[in-house]
């Protein structure tokens, strides 16, 4: 996981991961979509091929890079457990507490209200 958080804490490297999320892409291609040099890319793309988040296949004279999803099994769960509190459960919990607040307070007031409202 160290690696893999080491691997995604540049942010150019972060854009090659995002440019690779749909399809794999040439070296040059990925080289061709940013302002820095093929060498500095060529780099990134070593970081991320070491850290297993990327697989490379030489078709022809082409190395074509795309995303292994599987490294990023470990650090998504640990990332998860501080989601969590603010995740929709949680919104959803208070509101059905208020909802049940809200029904024994009518209830209190007017034992016949069932919580439907009639229309003359």
């Amino acid at each position: 996981m160290d690696r893999v958080a080491g691997a995604i804490a540049d942010p150019v490297r972060r854009d090659i991961l995002v440019m690779l999320r749909h399809r794999r892409h040439s070296a040059g291609e990925i080289a061709a979509s940013f302002a820095i040099s093929r060498p500095a890319v060529s780099r990134h793309l070593r970081v991320l091929r070491d850290s297993g988040l990327v697989r490379d296949e030489v078709v022809g004279r082409s190395r074509l890079y795309e995303i292994d999803p599987r490294q990023f099994t470990d650090l998504v769960e640990w990332l998860a457990q501080f989601a969590e509190p603010l995740g929709w459960q949680h919104r959803l919990d208070a509101l059905e507490t208020e909802v049940r607040r809200t029904r024994r307070e009518r209830l209190a007031r007017d034992p016949t209200a069932n919580g439907e409202e009639h229309t003359a």
